[in-house]
């Protein structure tokens, strides 16, 4: 689906990782994520593995 802020607020929830909805940057962004890598690599890392894990997990439902 194209609620951007929707899926933001489900992976907080279950990921417990932080992104910005796409709406919030313009009608156009309606859609999309984004994501800050203003941090450490290992921060990242742990972001991205812990995203991983979320998608397997919606991939499965």
């Amino acid at each position: 689906s194209g609620d951007s802020y929707g899926l933001a607020f489900d992976i907080l929830e279950k990921a417990h990782v932080g992104v910005a909805p796409g709406i919030d940057f313009g009608k156009n962004g309606e859609g999309y994520l984004r994501f800050s890598y203003a941090t450490s690599m290992g921060n990242i890392a742990e972001a991205m593995d812990r995203l991983e894990n979320y998608l397997k997990m919606r991939q499965d439902l």
